[in-house]
């Protein structure tokens, strides 16, 4: 290797979290750069494996098997070229242009990982959003949040094992013992309450015959705006509101809650909903170890505040993208919102803007461009709106046209993380795979 190769080869690309946008960035980045030696491209992240995060409401009512989806970060970094690093981000030393790791422990209690450092020259946050339940008393004791595959996992075990508590106790099953309250009528929350009303009929449907679905289950879906899906067009959530509405569905729209308990959801007009089983799906904020970290300017919900450039205000060598940075609209009208396809056009903005920075040129503003919304409910239907779509404005759609767009949104991912031939040969697996499976996950 020449003088030249080497210089090219010392400046460091760190990615700090391995969601969607963090995941596909350093894909591209370790292809571009890190194979040829131009750079050395490396990504911090505290999970083993990736999950698509919209995902993760199928994974929690059971509908979808994890194990087919995950993507192992380690594996990913052999075969694109960049260094995986496993272990939190827990700091920035911005004078020694490093980051700080934290050290990782496995079940048993035992050190895996020690704390290290990492030095960076261009370093890229993007670990997304965690659910912000507002201080409300009970929640975090009572509530499950949906923020990763772990939790998604948590609460469907949490699900089988009432419907078998259920179904094995001496008494009656006890009014509210199977009711779900879901706390969020967000694209999250809205999206569960479809799954789980088919997959908690499948699960019963397995035997569990001293339970009645018709009496015994029930599923409410609260939020505190006077719609559901209250960021998306209205046309949305009124078709959603209509799907929910013929499945069974509570709604229970601009009601707020002011306490979880262990059975049940008490409102503030001082209502209460019965209900063993609660998801928290209202609310994001910014992960507690962006407060003020490396002096870094942040907003009171902990996100990194970046300039249009998604460069930080204090540093420009530090960029974040995805839920937690506060991106500035184009019209100066507030920030952009927490949406899975502002960070995936953040992380297709930001490779771009990379190569220019290592060439020495200024680095151009990012553009927003809102595609539309797309709602999935399961089986049952998918509901949505595309932007500008073949006729110049906003064009509504659902049923099986709308499913295959919502669907084709996870092959895009996939596609951008493992390439077109890969992609089609696990799908075609996957058909033959699906056939004679249970339709819901049983443990």
């Amino acid at each position: 290797m020449n003088a030249s190769q080497t210089d090219k080869a010392a400046h460091r690309i760190v990615v700090v979290g391995g969601g969607a946008a963090g995941l596909e960035l350093v894909t591209r980045l370790g292809h571009r750069y890190a194979r040829s030696g131009a750079a050395e491209v490396t990504l911090v992240e505290r999970a083993r494996t990736h999950l698509w995060k919209p995902l993760l409401h199928a994974v929690a009512a059971g509908s979808l098997d994890r194990d087919r989806h995950d993507l192992h970060y380690l594996r990913q970094a052999h075969n694109h070229h960049f260094t995986y690093r496993f272990g939190p981000m827990t700091g920035i030393d911005r004078e020694a242009r490093e980051i700080l790791v934290g050290a990782t422990i496995d079940d048993e209690g035992r050190q895996v990982t020690p704390p290290s450092r990492v030095p960076y020259d261009t370093l890229v946050i993007c670990i997304g959003s965690v659910t912000n339940d507002f201080g409300t008393p009970g929640a975090a004791e009572h509530a499950v949040p949906l923020e990763n595959v772990a939790q998604a996992s948590r609460f469907h075990r949490r699900l089988v094992n009432a419907c078998l508590r259920a179904n094995s106790q001496a008494e009656p099953v006890r009014p509210g013992q199977l009711h779900v309250a879901i706390i969020g009528a967000g694209a999250t929350g809205t999206e569960l309450a479809a799954e789980l009303h088919r997959t908690l009929r499948a699960v019963v449907a397995y035997g569990l015959d001293r339970i009645d679905p018709a009496r015994d289950v029930r599923i409410r879906l609260i939020e505190a705006a006077p719609r559901i899906l209250p960021a998306l067009p209205e046309r949305i959530s009124a078709a959603t509101m209509k799907l929910l509405e013929d499945l069974g569905v509570e709604v229970l729209a601009g009601r707020r809650v002011a306490e979880v308990r262990a059975d049940g959801v008490v409102l503030a007009d001082g209502a209460v909903i019965p209900g063993e089983l609660v998801v928290w799906a209202a609310g994001v904020k910014g992960p507690a170890v962006l407060r003020n970290i490396g002096g870094l300017e942040t907003t009171p919900n902990d996100q990194l505040v970046v300039l249009p450039t998604l460069q930080t205000t204090r540093d420009p060598d530090i960029f974040a993208l995805g839920d937690c940075a506060a991106c500035p609209r184009p019209d100066g009208k507030g920030n952009l919102p927490p949406r899975a396809q502002a960070a995936h056009q953040q992380a297709t903005h930001l490779y771009r803007q990379i190569d220019r920075k290592l060439r020495g040129l200024e680095v151009e503003p990012f553009a927003y461009r809102d595609f539309g919304s797309l709602v999935s409910l399961g089986k049952y239907s998918t509901v949505g709106s595309l932007m500008g779509f073949l006729v110049g404005r906003s064009m509504f759609i659902e049923g099986y046209f709308a499913r295959m767009m919502y669907r084709s949104l996870y092959k895009m991912h996939q596609t951008a993380l493992h390439g077109h031939a890969p992609v089609l040969w696990r799908t075609l697996v996957g058909m033959v795979a699906d056939r004679g499976q249970p339709q819901v996950k049983l443990h």
